[in-house]
Formats: C-alpha cells, sequence, structure tokens
C-alpha cells in the first residue's frame, strides 16, 4: 500500500512539475518575438502561494514603468498612511464678531484632495451660518502650503496636458477660493470689503468645519482609471506625513525608499521622481514592482485596499477592453502603464493551480503600444491557462519570424 502511495505522490509531482515547465516553454517561446530584437523587456512573475519566484526576464533592469509607477505610490501611501486615511479640507477664522461682522479672516485650508466637488464647497460656505453673521471684514485666505509651490513633477513633458498640482482645487481648476466666496455671499454674507488672498493659517484660527474622503475613493479613480492628479494628490499625502508643510516630492520618495530597505532591495538602485510616472526620470525593475506586490499580499490592510482599486480584465478600468474572452478575462487585476515607447502591466491573477502569481512586465523601446500590450495580454493569458493560443497572433509572430530569418541570411550573403 505504501509503494502505491508513494508511486501516486511521485506521479503527481511529475505531472506538476512537467506542467510547470510546460508553462515556462511557452513564456520562452512568447519572448521570441522578433519586436524584441529591437526593444526590450523586463518581466518577473512570482509565485505568492509558493513564495518563490516563478518566471523572471531581465527582472533587475532599471526601465520606465509609466503609470505601475501608480502602484509604488499607492502601496507607499498605504503602508504609511493606512486604508483609513483621509483626505483633508478645512475652514477656520480669526478675529471676533461685533454687530454681526466679523472682523477677522476665514481661512481655507488645503490638503490635496482631488475629489473636492461643488457640493463640498457649498457645504464648508454653509459652516460660516454657525458664526451667526451677515457681514466679514477682513480677507478670504487660501492657504496651499501643505505642499511646495511647484506647478508640476519633476521631469513631466513640457508639451503634455497636465493639471496645476495644487493643494486647493476643485475638478482640477485653481478656482477654489473664488468659487468659496460665491457661495458664502449666496447664503446672504456681504463680502463687499472682502479681499481674496493666499497666506499660512496662523496658530490662534478657530476650526469651523472639515470635509473628508476616504483614500480608497482617490484610490479607486487613481488606478482604475489612471488618473494622474490623483496619483499625485496620494504621493504629497505621504510626503505630508513626514513634513507638516511644504511638503516635497523628495520627502514621498524618501519615505518609499525606506520601505524598499525594508523588503531587502537596494533602494539607491532606483530613480523616484513623481508618484502618477509621468515622469522621464522614473527608473524601477520589474523586481521592484513584484516585491511591492509580494508585500502587500502578505498585508492584509494593504492587500485589501489594493485589491478593490485595480482594474480588471475584461470588467472595468483600463483594462476593461483587454483579454476579453479568455482565461485572464474577470482574473487577472492589474495597474497598466502606457508612455510613448513604453508599455507595462502590474498585477495578480490566479494560476491554472490554483496558485495566486503576482506579475510585472515592463516593455520599453517598443515603436507601437499595441504590441507591448498583445505580448503583456497573451503572457497574462498563459498564467492563467490559456490552453488554445491565438492561431492569428501565431501567424503574425511566424510570418516576422521567417522574415526576420530571411533577411538575416540575406545580411549574411
Amino acid at each position: 500500500m505504501k509503494k502505491y502511495l508513494f508511486l501516486l505522490l511521485l506521479w503527481c509531482f511529475s505531472a506538476l512539475s512537467f506542467a510547470q515547465d510546460s508553462l515556462r516553454l511557452r513564456i520562452d517561446s512568447l519572448l521570441q518575438d522578433p519586436m524584441f530584437e529591437t526593444s526590450q523587456v523586463g518581466l518577473m512573475v512570482y509565485d505568492l502561494t509558493a513564495d518563490s519566484v516563478y518566471y523572471q526576464h531581465n527582472a533587475r533592469q532599471l526601465l520606465r514603468p509609466a503609470s505601475t509607477m501608480k502602484l509604488v505610490t499607492a502601496i507607499t501611501a498605504l503602508d504609511q498612511l493606512g486604508p483609513k486615511y483621509d483626505f483633508k479640507t478645512s475652514i477656520y477664522y480669526t478675529g471676533s464678531i461685533k454687530n454681526r461682522t466679523l472682523e477677522g479672516n476665514i481661512y481655507c485650508v488645503g490638503g490635496f484632495d482631488p475629489t473636492l466637488t461643488l457640493e463640498d464647497v457649498t457645504d464648508m460656505a454653509l459652516s460660516i451660518q454657525q458664526l451667526d453673521i451677515d457681514s466679514i471684514a477682513g480677507k478670504l485666505v487660501a492657504d496651499r502650503t501643505m505642499k511646495e509651490p511647484v506647478d508640476y513633477g519633476e521631469g513631466w513633458c513640457w508639451d503634455d496636458e497636465n493639471p496645476l498640482l495644487t493643494p486647493l482645487s476643485i475638478g482640477r481648476k485653481n478656482i477654489f477660493l473664488t468659487t468659496f466666496s460665491e457661495e458664502v455671499a449666496r447664503l446672504g454674507v456681504n463680502l463687499e470689503n472682502v479681499t481674496l488672498v493666499e497666506g499660512q493659517l496662523p496658530s490662534n484660527a478657530h476650526h469651523l468645519t472639515t470635509i473628508r474622503h476616504n483614500i480608497s475613493l482617490v484610490l479607486d479613480r487613481m488606478m482604475k482609471k489612471s488618473d494622474n492628479f490623483y496619483a499625485e494628490a496620494v504621493f504629497y499625502q505621504t510626503a505630508a506625513s513626514v513634513r507638516k508643510s511644504l511638503a516635497k516630492a523628495t520627502d514621498a520618495t524618501g519615505v518609499t525608499r525606506k520601505l524598499l530597505k525594508r523588503l531587502g532591495l537596494q533602494a539607491d538602485t532606483y530613480r523616484l521622481a513623481d508618484g502618477s510616472g509621468l515622469s522621464l526620470y522614473n527608473y524601477v525593475s520589474a523586481e521592484l514592482l513584484c516585491t511591492l506586490l509580494k508585500y502587500a499580499w502578505n498585508s492584509p490592510m494593504i492587500y485589501d485596499a489594493l485589491w478593490f482599486s485595480l482594474p480588471i480584465a475584461g470588467v472595468d478600468g483600463t483594462l476593461e477592453n483587454r483579454m476579453l474572452n479568455t482565461a485572464a478575462d474577470g482574473n487577472v487585476r492589474a495597474k497598466t502603464g502606457t508612455l510613448t515607447g513604453i508599455s507595462s502591466l502590474a498585477g495578480y491573477c490566479k494560476a491554472e493551480n490554483g496558485h495566486q502569481l503576482c506579475f510585472s512586465i515592463i516593455n520599453q523601446g517598443i515603436m507601437r503600444n499595441a504590441d507591448g500590450k498583445a505580448f503583456q495580454d497573451r503572457l497574462c493569458q498563459v498564467l492563467c491557462g490559456e490552453k488554445e493560443v491565438d492561431k492569428t497572433q501565431e501567424q503574425k509572430v511566424a510570418k516576422r519570424s521567417a522574415r526576420s530569418a530571411q533577411k538575416s541570411r540575406g545580411r549574411r550573403r
């Protein structure tokens, strides 16, 4: 009986080993695509269930991550701030009230909440009614000192159309103070002698109200829609956690570097510039992204928040129209990344054997982003247990390989 049991276990082990070897060979074959003669790819697949590297190719090569940089931003923020963290915008006042007139200032303190709406501004204006005043003799002050006074991220392209990185805005526009004053006036408060200025909240100010939005609301749009403004808002929350005013991008990247060191990576190896991935100065590796994904998976507090924010293949976000009607459809949850010459994808999926995997793919130097996406999609399909390969795509690859071989023979002649 023991002999049969041993033989059964040996057979199971051999079958599993064969299946894994077959899967690795299929990934090897994908890497034979002629596009890799003129472009780079960094790739890593980690088996979270088995706690081991499943596959890697140029995993430590430094490449531009594009919007998969948002994974770095999100995981760092969730680690530093926690999933219960709220973005805050507050209203304060100074001075005294005489004959229903506030002889002092109203301060609007920005906390870089990208979700602020007109309804939120109306609610903040309503807080003025607590003072039982009908006029203000002073100033409406916008306090934007939460972050450094820079409008754009380091290494952003000058010809891109990006919103200003202001910590006090509505709909990405620098119109908060004007809108707030209009709402206050609409409530019947006389602002005839009021001026709108920039300034900083004094220590003797009195609190009126605070509008809060949980980080999960911000992460949802940041990840599923790859919203760069939302990503920079999260980035600067991390920065502000270590500097009370005029938080800098380097404060945020400093927090990330500490996390990377904690996870056993050589943090000085990488170049970290912004939170969205727009910067051309970012250089990370597939290994770095997989290490962070692994860390998140082992930290339920982080993983739960991250998991629900990631786009789902064939379902929503930037993956809504990718991997449709394949084994990856509804299985892969991952962050996409696209810049000129860059295409990337990193996230999670479940393998055919039930093992949970995390993966990172960075294509760099590609002339058509569609080629990078096609490679990533096919790789995910293989990881998820796709049995039938897209024959049309296979034929295209075969034709390109044949043409490439023919050219090589021509050159040798």
